[in-house]
């Protein structure tokens, strides 16, 4: 069974720091395409960033130079370090590997 489990999401203050994780079982996340994300009220969801299997990274013109993505292979484990947080960064981030899995989500809330 393949399960993808995001934590790290909060409250954090304009300008602050989180790391995001996606927790996978089931699945070597080392050659899937990992993507992060995000969704609000109302609205699709769309895409924050991507690894592939060759660790090479992508990320929305929104996100770029603010948030990164790694993968460790030996945790099975996928990241988004997020920096220089602003309030429209708040939304539920998840997590997706391949095209057929998703995780539950976790929530980013940046507000002073």
């Amino acid at each position: 069974q393949v399960q993808l489990v995001e934590s790290g999401g909060g409250l954090v203050q304009p300008g602050g720091s989180l790391r995001l994780s996606c927790a996978a079982s089931g699945i070597p996340v080392s050659i899937y395409v990992m993507g992060w994300y995000r969704q609000t009220p109302g609205r699709q969801r769309e895409l924050v960033a991507t690894i592939d299997s060759d660790g090479l990274t992508s990320y929305a013109d929104a996100y770029k130079g603010r948030f990164t993505t790694s993968r460790d292979n030996a945790k099975n484990t996928v990241y988004l370090q997020m920096n220089n947080l602003k309030p429209e960064d708040t939304a539920v981030y998840y997590c997706r590997a391949g095209t057929a899995y998703w995780g539950e989500g976790t929530l980013v809330t940046v507000s002073s």
